[in-house]
């Protein structure tokens, strides 16, 4: 995304110990690469997300995108708005994300302004929001905070607001959930990626990511007050919702 990205190689070579993924520098400036070449259909998400957060933005209202990393999902956001008064603010707690989302702020021309936030996303205080996105971010929250963050959206969004969700997903059934995630390592592999790079990242995210089951996210939201649930994209083992307050 970012011209200075590079081609993601951080796990190319045997890492001992093997530490925990975390965003910062070394994955902000790979990761256009990593994720184009680990999330199926990455592209096609963001691109889609910007299309209903277009469709739902409300006049004279904020926008977030909620774990922004490098501003992926706020620029296909705020090229779609054309509603009036409308202000975008993308929020990630890592400084090199963040650094990396307000270079490519900055060198795009649409003209909904973005205010760019290094902070935690369970801190930060949501209001007057048609639209919150959450691409790919909340399953890095600890699932005892993640009902209590989703109330707090729920609250701080206007009437007919909406959340936009896209996560990783895990699956009750063995069959399904080791279907699903042999594909999904089928695309990394035809992506480029080895099967050391494959099995020492899936072993760095193993305490960090922490994927739901499809029920649970949809159960979840409607303990939080969403009145609707709608899953509108599935690529293997990844999904997005929408969901309507």
């Amino acid at each position: 995304m970012t011209s200075s990205s590079r081609k993601d190689t951080l796990y190319a070579s045997p890492q001992y110990p093997l530490a925990d993924f975390a965003f910062d520098e070394r994955v902000a400036g790979v990761f256009p690469d990593m994720i184009r070449r680990s999330v199926p259909a990455y592209g096609s998400v963001t691109g889609l997300l910007g299309l209903v957060a277009g469709e739902y933005a409300q006049p004279h209202s904020r926008l977030y995108d909620l774990g922004c990393s490098l501003g992926a999902a706020t620029l296909a956001m705020r090229r779609r708005i054309t509603q009036p008064g409308c202000r975008i603010i993308a929020i990630d707690n890592s400084p090199a994300m963040v650094e990396g989302c307000r270079e490519n702020i900055a060198a795009d021309n649409a003209p909904t302004p973005v205010d760019v936030v290094c902070a935690d996303i369970r801190d930060c205080a949501l209001e007057g929001a048609s639209v919150v996105t959450m691409n790919f971010t909340l399953q890095f929250v600890t699932p005892e905070e993640r009902l209590p963050l989703l109330r707090r959206i729920r609250a701080g969004l206007l009437p007919g607001g909406v959340l936009l969700l896209a996560e990783k997903l895990r699956f009750t059934d063995t069959a399904e959930q080791a279907t699903l995630e042999g594909l999904h390592f089928a695309f990394k592999r035809a992506n480029g990626y080895s099967e050391l790079e494959i099995s020492q990242k899936r072993a760095a995210l193993e305490r960090v990511l922490l994927p739901d089951t499809l029920e649970a996210h949809r159960a979840r939201l409607q303990a939080a007050g969403f009145s609707q649930i709608i899953p509108w994209f599935q690529a293997f083992n990844f999904a997005a919702l929408l969901a309507i307050r």
